[in-house]
């Protein structure tokens, strides 16, 4: 397992059982009100509405959840687990059907109403209903590169993704072929896409000789390799990502490296750029 994928499970498990303590569980705990207001007032505890009170050191999205009396969901939950989502200035929330005392919310804040298998006092909606909604607010191409970054994370299996599919409407079910659990990347889920709509035969995470793995084999002679948009490259990794095109190019292949920048921001441009590195075939 990756560093990557084993910090999104530790994000998961801190983010998906948050849950926010009312007034009446404090005092069964046995903690009276003058001890409320020392425990708030050292800020040890914050409350965040009249009757709710939550660790202080929890996720500010969480927080801000909680002081709407709803629970942080659909690309908002999943890009605080290091999910791939689209990026979104909004905050999304989840408020269950026929709330009540919902303070104002300001238009950085996007409201799911929907009924919820989650407890009273959760801070985070269900993973499912939040890769469902997920599916929902993004387009076909990015909600699956979402599925695919949840699986290859380990946070959904083969039913998860059945769960998620039997929450959407019929319309959706095209997209359930399309998925690959392998893409390391959103990116990379992206640039497949765009070479499957070219009709390029790929081939994810291949293993080649003297080279290593790469992220995808196009058509038996092009490697193209996506970094994902939080890659940071030191230079002994530049080094080495050198010596394996240098090497696939002794091996007569071809290597490209799309920026996640441009994959993101001008995906037609990028499309269309690489048709035309396609379209001049394999060296000869």
């Amino acid at each position: 397992m990756s560093n990557t994928s084993l910090q999104v499970r530790e994000n998961a498990a801190l983010i998906l059982p948050a849950t926010f303590l009312s007034t009446e569980a404090l005092r069964s705990r046995g903690i009276t009100q003058r001890q409320l207001g020392e425990l708030t007032g050292s800020g040890r505890l914050l409350r965040v509405r009249r009757g709710r009170y939550v660790d202080p050191r929890l996720s500010p999205l969480l927080i801000s959840a909680a002081a709407l009396g709803a629970r942080l969901d659909c690309i908002s939950l999943l890009s605080a687990l290091g999910v791939f989502v689209r990026e979104c200035a909004e905050v999304h929330v989840q408020l269950e059907m026929g709330a009540s005392r919902v303070p104002p919310r300001g238009s950085h804040v996007i409201g799911h109403w929907r009924r919820s298998s989650r407890g009273a006092c959760d801070l985070a909606a269900d993973l499912i209903e939040a890769l469902a909604q997920a599916c929902r607010c993004q387009s076909p191409r990015d909600a699956i590169a979402t599925l695919d970054s949840a699986w290859h994370h380990g946070l959904i299996d083969e039913e998860g993704v059945a769960a998620v599919f039997a929450r959407l409407p019929r319309r959706f079910r095209r997209l359930r072929p399309l998925l690959d659990k392998s893409a390391e990347s959103g990116p990379e889920t992206l640039v497949r896409l765009m070479l499957r709509m070219l009709g390029c035969r790929v081939e994810t995470q291949v293993e080649i000789e003297g080279v290593g793995r790469v992220d995808l084999l196009v058509d038996g002679w092009l490697i193209v390799e996506c970094d994902s948009r939080a890659h940071h490259s030191s230079w002994q990794e530049r080094k080495r990502d050198m010596r394996r095109d240098l090497a696939a190019a002794a091996r007569g292949y071809t290597t490209v490296r799309p920026l996640a920048e441009d994959i993101l921001t001008i995906p037609e441009q990028t499309q269309e750029l690489l048709k035309r590195a396609i379209s001049h075939g394999p060296r000869r």
